[in-house]
Order: C-alpha cells, then structure tokens, then sequence
C-alpha cells in the first residue's frame, strides 16, 4: 500500500478539516488514485458535507489502491494547526496503522487512526431552481447581520435580486441584494440564475460555523435552493475542488 499526499501550503487542510469539524466528531476519508473524498452527515441529519480535493491539487500525491482511514478530528486538527500558513504538510500511513503527519521540514507526528466508520451516505438528487453567487465576505456579513434577531436565514428572489431575511423575538430585519454591475461592488450578488421565484429558511446554527470554517479561502459561494427544498452551498477553494454543503429547510410547526 502506498499512500502520500504533500500540500503546497497548510491553508487548504485546515478549511478542510474546520468544516469537517463543524458536523461531526469523528471523520474517514477515501483516498484513490483521484484524490481525497469525504462525505458526512451530522448526528441529527439535518446537514451534510461533501468534499472533493483531487490529486491535481497536491505537490505530491501518491495511491496506488482504495484506502480508507478514519481520525478523531479534534486530535487532527490540533496537528494541523501547529502549521504556518506556508508550510507544507505531508500525510501518510505507516505500516502499523498510524497517520504520519509531516509540518513543514522537520516537524513530524505520529497519530493513532481510528476504525473506519464510513456508510454511503447519498447525496440528494435535487434540481435546483436558484442559484446565486456572492463572495464568502458578503454572505458571512448577510448571517451576521440576520443572526442579531433570528435564527433562521429566510432566502426569497425578487426580479432583479435576493432579499435576505430573518424574524425572531427580538424583531426582525430584510435585506435587499442587487446583481452587481460594477466588478468592484463587492456587497452585491455576483451572478444569478432563477428558474422560479421560491423562499426557503435555514438554520444559522449550521450555516454561520461553516461558512466561518471555510472563511477566506473560498473567495466566492454558490448558493442553490429551491421552495421547501434543502439548500446547497458550494465553496470552490483554492487547490482544492470543492465544499459541497447541504442544509435541510425549516419546518414550520
């Protein structure tokens, strides 16, 4: 078995394995000749991560076989935080079942690995009938600004843009989003696809932590939803393929 995967910089692991952070405890991953897969749900099936990072987006990358293996994420990430934003961090596994974690030239680790816990978890086919593109920035700003009074974000297309919502008991706020025109207006929608008008509400207990997890790497999202449908979020990350993040609608009472 061989296996070894070398990033360029520590930024792409630790949005990584942040979001993976946000919705479980334990994670496995699935590393083939591709690349690195992960896919996981959160206790309450409420959201779900799907995570892409193909072997073109390594300095190094070497599997010659399906391999799974599963760490504690906290542990995890307590090593990866130890890297500076330019190291490197090679991974591996070595013959008696440890993960073999290499910061930068002359750091390494040895991490026990836990037993794989992976299931097939499928992914909700579902045809989308907006979808809307703003920078991570803007769309960070919007949750802020929506969590003061709810907690729930409520997304509702108008013919010209987007209006963001939310309504609790301590009030309740709107804000109006245009497609932008010019390239530098950066607090306006950067493009827009609406197939049919729909309004949908989602929770800010999962949406704030991932979006904050994934922050500045990602410069722009995508947002798709659809009336009463769960909303999906697409983060595309520097040398990395891509977040996919899924969130179950609000059911009214």
């Amino acid at each position: 078995m061989t296996f070894v995967a070398k990033t360029g910089g520590s930024d792409e692991l630790k949005a990584i394995i942040s979001a993976i952070s946000t919705l479980v405890e334990e994670a496995t991953f699935v590393a083939n000749t591709e690349g690195i897969t992960f896919r996981g749900m959160d206790p309450s099936h409420v959201a779900l991560i799907d995570i892409l990072w193909p072997n073109s987006a390594f300095e190094r990358y070497e599997c010659d076989s399906d391999i799974k293996f599963g760490v504690r994420v906290d542990e995890f990430s307590k090593l990866i935080k130890r890297a500076s934003k330019k190291d490197s961090i090679e991974i591996s596994i070595s013959e008696n079942n440890m993960l073999l974690v290499t910061i930068g030239k002359n750091k390494k680790y040895k991490m026990r690995l836990i037993e794989s816990s992976v299931t097939d978890t499928p992914l909700p086919k579902i045809t989308f009938d907006v979808k809307i593109g703003l920078t991570t920035g803007t769309f960070d700003k919007i949750l802020g600004d929506v969590h003061v009074v709810s907690d729930y974000l409520t997304i509702s297309t108008t013919e010209s843009g987007a209006v963001f919502s939310g309504k609790g008991d301590a009030g309740e706020v709107t804000i109006g989003m245009s497609l932008g025109k010019e390239e530098d207006d950066a607090d306006s929608i950067k493009s827009m696809d609406v197939k049919a008008d729909g309004t949908g509400s989602y929770s800010l207990e999962y949406l704030n932590p991932i979006v904050k997890a994934v922050g500045s790497t990602a410069e722009i999202i995508t947002c798709e939803y659809s009336e009463s449908k769960p909303l999906r979020i697409e983060f595309m990350v520097a040398n990395i393929g891509r977040i996919h993040f899924y969130l179950a609608p609000r059911v009214d009472n």
